[in-house]
């Protein structure tokens, strides 16, 4: 029987466990798959401690983005897929598509194929972090030349994937992080600028690089109060994205940018899932890979069996880049 990681109650990682479970066959609109790598992500943990948009059915098993070989497909969907090499998108339901497993189901409009180039382990650290990325900077916020972008917890892969992309729409990448430790590595991956914002003003700052405009775009996962700070480091009509909430803490409206008509608006993969933004994603990633503005960094990898180990070391937040499991 495959193994697949399993939690009976909500919790941190001591909550997961690696338990055998029975082959399911694909249905309609479904493929299996046998899986090769996993990348892990803020989504998976906030699912396993009860704070994600969807609710575990308990027990629940999880999982969001992995890479391997299609094994079989269900009815009504192209048998020449068997045997491919592919990768998932996030996005799809863990309740119904727990992915972090030796074998897994996942549905047909999630498969992409591995893009040229890319290890199995890099691939794995490709859909959730330019998705995200590219939703909300690209697609939403329209980010070109002459803009200025801060970019807050910028060493997650989130974070490096928003520097590289926004340094591809020609704009200015400045990069937050939260003391001065982070700085080079930050600037040797690509961020035009980085702020330590236990350290440095973080308002004076982006005002001091953009010669006192401010950053027509923020993109922050943490929110709480601190978005009042954001916002004064915003523009004047200019935009914050949300993408996640690690503060844990309810999100004002930023008064202090009210008067200027800074914005808030929030943004999840999930926006992408019609078949023609997909499209417009997947063509943006595969283009910017391949004339290389865009590089998967990886942090660490963990193989299968140390699974709480690879949740305890993200949930750290120490890590520059992606975190991947290896089966």
């Amino acid at each position: 029987m495959p193994k697949a990681v399993r939690f009976h109650r909500l919790g941190g990682p001591e909550v997961l466990q690696i338990e055998d479970v029975a082959t399911r066959e694909p249905e309609a609109g479904e493929v299996a798959v046998r899986v090769k790598t996993a990348g892990l992500n803020r989504a998976d943990s906030m699912y396993f401690h009860g704070q994600y948009r969807e609710q575990p059915q308990l027990p629940s098993g999880l999982g969001y983005e992995v890479v391997g070989t299609v094994t079989a497909v269900g009815p009504g969907v192209d048998r020449a897929l068997i045997g491919r090499e592919i990768a998932t998108i996030p996005g799809y339901s863990q309740n119904r598509y727990p992915s972090l497993a030796e074998e897994a189901v996942v549905p047909l409009s999630a498969l992409v194929d591995v893009p040229d180039g890319l290890s199995p382990v890099e691939a794995a650290a490709v859909w959730m972090q330019y998705g995200t990325a590219y939703g909300a900077l690209v697609e939403r916020g329209k980010v070109g030349p002459g803009d200025a972008v801060v970019i807050t917890a910028a060493s997650s892969s989130v974070g490096l994937a928003a520097i590289q992309i926004v340094r591809a729409q020609g704009a200015t990448a400045i990069a937050t992080t939260r003391t001065s430790a982070k700085r080079e590595q930050l600037l040797a991956l690509g961020a035009h600028h980085v702020i330590a914002t236990t350290e440095e003003d973080l308002p004076a700052r982006v005002r001091e690089i953009t010669g006192g405009k401010g950053a027509r775009v923020v993109f922050d996962p943490v929110g709480g109060d601190y978005v009042n700070t954001l916002a004064e480091a915003t523009a004047d009509e200019g935009m914050i994205y949300l993408y996640g909430r690690l503060s844990g803490q309810p999100t004002p409206y930023p008064m202090t940018g009210f008067a200027r008509g800074v914005g808030i608006a929030g943004y999840s993969i999930h926006s992408l899932e019609t078949p023609e933004r997909r499209e417009r994603l997947t063509r943006y990633v595969y283009a910017h890979l391949a004339d290389g503005n865009l590089r998967p960094k990886v942090d660490r990898t963990f193989p299968f069996d140390a699974i709480r180990d690879a949740y305890t070391y993200l949930e750290a937040n120490g890590q520059i880049g992606k975190i991947v499991v290896t089966f």
